[in-house]
């Protein structure tokens, strides 16, 4: 008997294409509040959407719509890029690109990263932010999301506080956490296995130390650490 191909498994979708996070897990990952992401895609109140979900009808997300979430971050919870300026630079972009969702399918291009800041940041006063430093963080953003080819693939989300007046220190946080539809049902594990992080916070306030859990699962302690604060921030 013949197995399902990957195509059958995921509906004739390719995994970073399947509607697979609540508003409420998205807005964890990326340490936005889930009112603002829920703004983002799905508008409010006398606002307009910047973001298109990919599920149409359901309020779920996709991997590529969390990544689109964790580079808009940088623009608007970093920088306070207004909203109307993204979207327009957005609307922008599709039309002389064809790009579907200019925030990742341009930025992660070597040249297409370059038209993406410059679109941005001729749409927003400089002198008010500092253009290397808009750069830098947006940089730094984008380092931590890896893709094959046109995929993307991975995010390694932030895990500690983000110290944005110092790109170097937004640079040098850790990477023990990843988030990739390929593994773990896209939900965050460590780095190189498929340890899940809630299974490891899950033990840890149930009250089981550090120590025991790097123990158990044969990491360092430090890996451990990361795993809880990917899950609950105030935890470790």
């Amino acid at each position: 008997m013949s197995q399902p191909s990957r195509a059958d498994i995921y509906g004739g979708m390719e995994p970073e294409d399947v509607p697979a996070y609540s508003v409420s897990e998205a807005a964890l990952y990326v340490s936005v509040p889930r009112a603002t992401l829920h703004s983002w895609f799905f508008g409010q109140s006398g606002f307009h959407s910047v973001l298109e979900p990919k599920g149409r009808g359901i309020r779920t997300l996709s991997f590529r719509n969390l990544v689109e979430a964790h580079v808009l971050s940088s623009l608007r919870t970093v920088h306070k890029v207004p909203l109307p300026k993204i979207r327009k630079a957005i609307t922008y972009l599709r039309r002389e690109t064809g790009a579907k969702q200019p925030l990742i399918d341009l930025s992660l291009r070597v040249n297409g990263s370059n038209l993406f800041a410059e679109t941005i940041a001729g749409l927003v006063d400089l002198n008010k932010i500092g253009q290397m430093t808009f750069r830098e963080v947006v940089s730094v953003y984008l380092q931590r999301v890896e893709h094959e080819g046109a995929r993307v693939v991975r995010l390694f989300p932030f895990t500690r506080k983000r110290e944005i007046a110092d790109p170097a220190r937004l640079a040098s946080q850790p990477r023990f956490v990843v988030i990739t539809p390929r593994i773990g049902f896209g939900r965050p594990v460590l780095a190189g296995t498929n340890i899940r992080t809630s299974i490891i916070a899950e033990r840890y306030l149930a009250g089981e130390s550090v120590a025991d859990l790097a123990a158990d699962y044969g990491r360092s302690a430090v890996e451990v650490e990361e795993a809880i604060r990917s899950e609950y921030p105030a935890a470790a």
